[in-house]
């Protein structure tokens, strides 16, 4: 499939890269698809950059420009890795109707997982994430989102898909290809009481942003858990990233976003990360732009140190820990990496459909969650998947 029929080349031209280039700038290293270079073969490459410029489902207005804003600042920045093969393969051509775009997303992302290349998609409005889930719907996988956000964007009119309520569409697909969903760092009073019974009856991960900042190596497992990670520039606050017209005076701060991203790099299950919401009309002086690009090399840098060490490829490189609570039938199994010492449970089920579910028996997890076990108590991750695999 030539999906570069979807796709405007890089215009190197717009962009306000420096002229102090040298042979380790991510401006030299990347491969980029331009009108003269042509298209990357994909066989060679192991990270994709691609633009998505329309906010026709948001009302914050001029999100669309973030792509080339945030390549200048990216281009800038030093690559120090050698083993990673990275192409920017464009912008998305923008569509007649927002719907236009959303296919054209989901192709070139279908076609890339296809390829085993991991996606880094540059927003646009954050709806954005409704078309990368397409994509995984594609393949026929189910899958797991994460998200940085302040809010769920569950919407109140479900019919209506934009930037505010694309997980309830996502909810409602049918067939539904998505198995959890986990938000780091809601901001309570942010959040109607409806909305958090429904993510608890769904057996969703709801994470307060104040319990994620005073715990941030929990995210480690929560983001290694996901597929997808989306994040909204309004999950961070706005003395480091005003580029955003719902900006709030708390949340994460640029460094605990860019630990975030790095984690997600790391994860060898993470096939595709998201950068929304950013409005350069907004900005302060290319501050939020300028942050993107970090979270983006940081979320390269991760991926730099994968180690291959899902449980579902290799049991031989894994300590197993098996752990019997009291008035509980069956044993808790815990596997620790021999190679990154990262924990995982083993949640089971008698009535896996076509072993459709198998990927997600593996439960990323801490320490902690195996010392919760040690004194007999369940944790909650193993009771929530244990009851989505019922």
């Amino acid at each position: 499939m030539d999906i570069s029929t979807y796709l405007e080349p890089v215009n190197i031209e717009e962009l306000k890269t420096s002229n102090d280039t040298g042979r380790y700038r991510l401006d030299d290293v990347i491969i980029k698809y331009t009108n003269e270079q042509g298209f990357p073969d994909l066989n060679k490459i192991d990270v994709a950059i691609i633009g998505v410029g329309d906010d026709r489902a948001t009302l914050n207005k001029g999100c669309d420009s973030a792509p080339n804003e945030v390549r200048g600042w990216f281009y800038k920045l030093f690559s120090h890795w050698n083993n990673l093969h990275i192409a920017d393969i464009g912008n998305i051509k923008r569509g007649h109707q927002i719907d236009d775009t959303y296919f054209a997303l989901k192709e070139v992302v279908s076609e890339l997982l296809k390829n085993n290349v991991v996606t880094m998609i540059i927003g646009g409005g954050q709806d954005i994430t409704y078309a990368n889930y397409l994509a995984y719907e594609n393949i026929g996988r189910i899958i797991n989102i994460a998200s940085v956000d302040a809010v769920f964007d569950l919407g109140h009119d479900e019919n209506e898909l934009n930037n505010k309520s694309y997980l309830s569409h996502i909810i409602l697909h049918q067939p539904n290809f998505l198995f959890n969903y986990t938000n780091i760092g809601y901001q309570t009073y942010f959040i109607d009481q409806d909305s958090l019974v429904l993510m608890k009856n769904l057996y969703f991960d709801t994470n307060r942003l104040g319990n994620v900042k005073a715990e941030m190596e929990e995210v480690e497992p929560m983001v290694r858990d996901a597929d997808i990670l989306s994040i909204d520039i309004s999950s961070i606050k706005h003395a480091d990233a005003p580029a955003s017209d719902r900006a709030m005076p708390n949340g994460f701060t640029g460094e605990e976003v860019c630990k975030i991203c790095r984690y997600a790099g790391m994860s060898d299950k993470l096939s595709s990360i998201g950068f929304y919401e950013l409005n350069p009309s907004l900005d302060n002086n290319g501050q939020s732009a300028h942050l993107y690009a970090q979270m983006m090399w940081y979320f390269l840098d991760g991926f730099s140190n994968r180690r291959n060490d899902f449980p579902e490829n290799n049991h031989q490189d894994y300590i197993k820990f098996n752990v019997q609570i009291d008035n509980f039938e069956d044993e808790l199994v815990f596997l620790k990496s021999k190679k990154t010492s990262r924990w995982w449970m083993v949640v089971s089920s008698k009535d896996l459909v076509s072993q459709k579910y198998k990927r997600h028996q593996f439960v990323p997890c801490s320490y902690e969650d195996y010392q919760t076990a040690l004194n007999h108590e369940i944790p909650d991750r193993w009771w929530k998947v244990q009851q989505k695999l019922m």
